[in-house]
């Protein structure tokens, strides 16, 4: 059986710390499934089609990844791509608490996936998608935070 990771998000945009947590976790799984979700509550910065070129843009030279959209249940999700992980990145101890509890309930609502927490490399920590769209927005340089090909497109939808 293939050892596949869900990693969920909106990656609006995806940063340079997502960028590091997919080219280690897809050197411990199979294949790692980007997942972007389409949450119609929360408005977006990039659309869903630009944010699905942007992550693939970004994440072309790695080879057993395959990114989609979605807009279900996290865990009906992960049973429809046969993955029995859901990689979930903590960037501090103030990440953990909220991640703990979605933990829970997607244990309680599917017991058989299992949720991995993994920490950025330490010059990605304190790197989030907020926060490069706010620097964004007051005409700060992002280009440390982004890949290049991303930096574009935030530059383009402005």
């Amino acid at each position: 059986m293939k050892k596949v990771a869900i990693y969920p998000g909106s990656f609006d945009p995806i940063t340079n710390g997502h960028i590091d947590l997919i080219r280690r976790a897809s050197k411990l799984f199979d294949k790692v499934i980007i997942g972007i979700t389409q949450n119609s509550k929360k408005p977006s910065f990039l659309n869903i089609d630009q944010r699905l070129v942007a992550a693939k843009t970004a994440l072309k030279e790695i080879d057993n990844i395959e990114i989609l959209s979605f807009n279900t249940l996290l865990v009906d999700f992960a049973s429809a791509q046969n993955a029995q992980v859901i990689l979930r990145g903590l960037r501090a101890v103030s990440d953990f608490e909220y991640e703990f509890q979605l933990s829970g309930m997607n244990k309680h609502l599917n017991p058989n996936i299992e949720t991995l927490f993994m920490t950025p490399a330490e010059q990605y920590a304190n790197i989030s998608s907020s926060l490069v769209r706010e620097i964004l927005s007051l005409g700060g340089d992002i280009s440390a935070f982004v890949p290049k090909s991303v930096e574009k497109l935030l530059k383009d939808s402005l």
